[in-house]
């Protein structure tokens, strides 16, 4: 269906309206229900906010049908995020009843040092993801083991949530085979590499200031060796925990760096977790499967999987620490995230529909008059989209679009617009509860976004080294200087 046009133009009261409605219901959440308020109240929040935005598509000419297919597009943007949601869900089921996360938990006991574990977090993260190009798949393998590693140290969830996310990033921002690294450069015409090596100006400093500020934080609070070798104890009478339990893990992370698409490759690890539960944890499936006389082993030993698959795990140990700590997963775990991500786009549909966005999005490049206003126009345009759109795509994708021929008219090449794109859109995504980044690292992480965010270094000093740069004139590439996109510079 194509866009039919307003009949009358925005005013900025009219362009305001559903923002700053959607900030007051926003606040009032967060007042009334705290951690709790994206468990339905941020989503009723959105759709009222969309209601009001629909509200000013009609009093500009547009009609309902157009309003409503700018809800739908936007919706049908966040599917594929959402299918791998959910198949996310499926693999933290069965790698938790075939004994994989708990072996993860098991071994890096062992071998992390609670004092360099959120550090150590953050590198372990860093490495895997610049070579497999993807934050959310370190974050649903890797992440899940550190996060339960963490739990059995007695170490903070947030503290670790934040390092985990601030080394999937990185990582994420300088790999080729990152999806966003690969949308920044061509959204705005920069060859891939370049941009790479442009990124490293703002990336690696931000980077080392946040392994700093994880090293000093240490883990004082961690648990005695007594308690670790409790944990293991219970872990080894639940599960029989053996090397070869990492192999779903391998195959994972050798399908992801082999380019196979992210939704196939777990879900087909998901599966290989419930081959592997059945081969390995018989036990573990019949319990979970529960009393079912008459039932035939081979269907007893298909039904526990399954639930894995669409519930979860739920540990009946009697150690009410390692229950809490093993008791999760399912695609039913994720259902609340897929409620949120569904509203939120829905939002933003609706804004990019109607034409909010472009307009509130003018009105920031309106005020800019120097260099260091243009960079900081563009991280403020970056995350303003974030917030509103609530997906990285369009948050890269849009101001991307915007600044394209305003950095050469003011002299500066490009790659300073994609290094900056990826400093502010593609971080700060992971750090608005309703976006989709924000809303997958915490299902997948089990920490609340407002509650991670404070820790999730590399992420806000990104954006800051940005602007920071800016000002003082440091790291900004001239126009002239610029090599053409598709060469090297």
């Amino acid at each position: 269906m194509s866009a039919e046009p307003p009949s009358q133009p925005l005013t900025t009261t009219l362009a305001l309206a559903p923002v700053v409605f959607l900030t007051l219901l926003l606040a009032t959440s967060v007042y009334l229900f705290g951690a709790d308020s994206s468990y339905g109240a941020n989503q009723i929040a959105l759709i009222l906010a969309s209601c009001v935005a629909a509200l000013v598509g009609k009093r500009i000419g547009l009609s309902w049908y157009t309003v409503q297919d700018g809800i739908v597009h936007g919706i049908a943007t966040g599917l594929g995020p959402t299918l791998i949601l959910l198949a996310v869900g499926m693999l933290i089921g069965t790698w938790i009843l075939s004994g994989t996360v708990p072996a993860m938990i098991y071994y890096g006991v062992q071998i992390l040092n609670p004092a360099l574990f959120y550090a150590a977090s953050a590198a372990i993260c860093a490495v895997v993801a610049v070579s497999i190009g993807s934050s959310w798949t370190v974050a649903g393998t890797l992440g899940i083991g550190l996060m339960g590693i963490a739990g059995s140290f007695g170490l903070s969830p947030a503290i670790t949530a934040g390092a985990i996310i601030s080394g999937a990033y990185f990582g994420d921002k300088l790999s080729p085979m990152s999806d966003t690294t690969n949308l920044a450069a061509a959204a705005t015409g920069v060859d891939l590499f370049d941009h790479i090596r442009h990124m490293l100006w703002t990336t690696v400093p931000g980077f080392t200031l946040a392994l700093v500020i994880f090293l000093l934080i240490g883990g004082g609070a961690a648990a005695t060796p007594e308690e670790i070798a409790l944990l293991q104890s219970g872990l080894t009478e639940e599960f029989n925990i053996g090397l070869h339990l990492l192999l779903p893990l391998l195959l994972m992370l050798a399908l992801i760096y082999r380019r196979f698409p992210a939704f196939p490759s777990i879900v087909v690890s998901a599966l290989v977790g419930a081959v592997f539960a059945i081969l390995f944890q018989p036990e573990a499936v019949r319990q979970l499967a529960g009393n079912a006389p008459g039932l035939a082993q081979p269907l007893l030993l298909l039904k526990g999987v399954w639930i894995s698959l669409f519930d979860g795990y739920v540990s009946d140990s009697g150690n009410a620490f390692l229950d809490d700590l093993l008791s999760k997963g399912g695609m039913s775990s994720m259902l609340n995230t897929v409620w949120l991500i569904i509203c939120a786009l829905g939002f933003g549909g609706v804004l990019e529909r109607t034409g909010i966005l472009d307009y509130l999005l003018q009105m920031i490049l309106r005020r800019v008059h120097s260099a260091a206003g243009l960079v900081s126009a563009t991280v403020g345009t970056c995350i303003t989209a974030n917030i509103l759109a609530a997906d990285q795509f369009i948050s890269v994708a849009l101001p991307g679009r915007m600044f394209k021929d305003e950095y050469p008219r003011r002299g500066l090449s490009r790659l300073n617009l994609s290094r900056t794109l990826e400093d502010s859109a593609t971080l700060t995504s992971a750090l608005i509860p309703w976006n989709t980044c924000g809303a997958y690292m915490s299902a997948t992480l089990g920490v609340a976004t407002f509650t991670y965010a404070p820790f999730a270094f590399f992420n806000l000093i990104c954006p800051v080294l940005a602007i920071l740069y800016a000002m003082a004139h440091f790291a900004q590439k001239p126009l002239e200087t610029a090599a053409p996109a598709g060469q090297p510079a």
